[in-house]
């Protein structure tokens, strides 16, 4: 892992928020339920929005992560809230609760900024994805049941992940793309020295294979 983690972690290591995936899906399942039964305007009042946060409304820069993300229907939304627990809960479990909370929260302040920079309403689509790409990184070979019926292994849901968001960040407008590469921050910064030291070590293979061909 990363040298300046490493630092943090024995400087401020006694911060990390314990349980903070049960915290979170406890809220996402709590909006849930209100949008269901009681009012279902919940999320007007919780979501990221440049204009709102500079009217003072700034109870937005967190409430909006417990908005889960909707594909559409009910079930994707039951669905999306469980994988984040799954994925959430070993990710914990993996780096421990300071890791995890600079993790969560360094994806949190990427879209806050994005947000603010841009103008885009942000929402927990690219959060969601940066938990699915940590976890298809730290566990490429586990395998998983898609809809609890076909064995598939991590490493394909993180590809799937990978190129959903490279379409997403391709068709968005300029200050779109932006937005999506700030709200992916946590996972540059978590993993894109790990990705240039194999890339530089790959480049060194192929280059010490074609000296010695010749």
């Amino acid at each position: 892992m990363n040298n300046w983690l490493n630092r943090l972690e024995r400087k401020y290591g006694r911060y990390g928020i314990p349980n903070l995936t049960n915290i979170l899906v406890a809220g996402q399942i709590l909006v849930l339920a209100i949008e269901l039964f009681v009012d279902r305007t919940i999320s007007f009042w919780l979501g990221l929005s440049r204009s709102l946060l500079l009217q003072g409304q700034i109870w937005r820069v967190i409430s909006f992560i417990f908005i889960p993300f909707s594909g559409g229907s009910i079930l994707s939304v039951v669905l999306g809230i469980y994988f984040t627990w799954f994925v959430g809960t070993a990710l914990e479990r993996e780096w421990g609760d300071f890791r995890y909370t600079v993790y969560l929260l360094s994806g949190v302040l990427g879209t806050v900024l994005g947000c603010l920079l841009t103008g885009v309403t942000a929402s927990t689509y690219c959060l969601s994805l940066s938990l699915l790409l940590a976890f298809a990184m730290l566990y490429p070979e586990v395998q998983l049941l898609l809809f609890f019926v076909i064995p598939i292994r991590v490493k394909y849901f993180g590809i799937f992940a990978a190129v959903l968001w490279v379409f997403s960040f391709l068709g968005a407008s300029l200050p779109g793309k932006l937005d999506y590469l700030l709200s992916m921050l946590n996972v540059w910064l978590f993993f894109a020295p790990m990705a240039y030291r194999s890339l530089r070590a790959w480049v060194r293979r192929e280059q010490w294979k074609r000296k010695n061909r010749r």
